[in-house]
């Protein structure tokens, strides 16, 4: 029984562990809390960036950019004079990427001048970054001639550019390799022309004639001999119609054919050049009723 004014509860000691213990834990909340806070901060004022030389391979390969840096780089790299050293590291370093030595492996020694170069396909690597891009480069070649240069024999290379996507542009990421650049056959499935038709062919041999007279000369000529609703632009005087040396025309339906031509043009002076072409005939009807194929395009 409570005596008058004892407390209904009664206080123990506490020890000096749990004193500590509260204390530590609690100072330990207080120092998340605090580090939670700071790191926050940070991340509002200077958020975590990714080093610009990182790039995602996600997009597609930007293969226009590359070819213009392939070509240009593929120039420079294929340029060099021996009268002239530093001429080429400053043209190389326009497209190599920085780091790199823009000698790009050229001993110092002898002189070429690439001046036209034609990119082709460019290979991407799974990895979205890299690829290599084919280009056909003209170059001029010179030996050395007493104090000067004799002129050597212009030819074709083909090499290929290895290049590389950054965060700023595409780089040509080291120097190209030679590959060969030879001819090759027509695949054995070509398609064919189809079967000729004599007497079409015999029939319309002058009206042809006259078409590539009219071909070589003006814009009016032609429109005179082309089928009706037709429009075909004419060589403007470029060359002369020299001959027909072969006219063929296929079968097919009551309203169109295919024709091939073999053309001799007259260049300046003795020169000509013969070339072969595929035309579109269409059948036209005259007032009179008369009936005729002309040319409807040519290719």
């Amino acid at each position: 029984m409570l005596e008058p004014g004892q407390t209904p509860w009664s206080t123990e000691p506490e020890s000096s562990f749990s004193t500590w213990a509260r204390r530590f834990f609690r100072g330990l909340v207080v120092v998340v809390l605090l580090l939670a806070a700071i790191s926050g901060i940070r991340s509002w004022i200077a958020p975590n960036k990714a080093p610009e030389t990182v790039v995602s391979g996600q997009s597609s390969f930007p293969a226009d950019e590359s070819r213009a840096v392939a070509t240009r780089y593929a120039v420079s790299y294929l340029s060099w004079d021996e009268n002239n050293p530093d001429a080429r590291p400053a043209q190389v370093g326009l497209d190599l990427a920085a780091g790199l030595d823009s000698r790009a492996g050229w001993n110092g020694r002898g002189k070429q001048t690439a001046d036209v170069a034609y990119p082709g396909q460019v290979t991407a690597d799974s990895n979205g970054l890299t690829a290599v891009v084919d280009v056909r480069v003209r170059v001029h070649t010179f030996t050395r001639l007493g104090k000067g240069w004799k002129t050597g024999p212009v030819v074709w290379e083909r090499v290929s550019v290895p290049v590389a996507r950054t965060a700023a542009r595409v780089v040509a990421s080291g120097p190209p390799t030679f590959v060969p650049d030879v001819r090759a056959a027509l695949p054995d499935n070509m398609p064919s022309a189809g079967a000729p038709d004599d007497d079409l062919t015999a029939a319309t041999q002058k009206d042809a004639e006259a078409f590539f007279g009219a071909y070589a000369e003006s814009d009016n000529k032609v429109s005179a001999v082309t089928a009706p609703g037709s429009t075909i632009r004419s060589l403007n005087g470029a060359v002369r119609f020299g001959e027909l040396k072969d006219w063929q025309v296929y079968t097919g339906n009551d309203d169109e054919r295919r024709a091939t031509a073999a053309v001799t043009w007259d260049g300046v002076g003795d020169t000509t050049l013969d070339q072969t072409y595929t035309l579109t005939l269409r059948r036209t009807v005259a007032t009179d009723g008369a009936e005729r194929w002309q040319v409807a395009a040519v290719g």
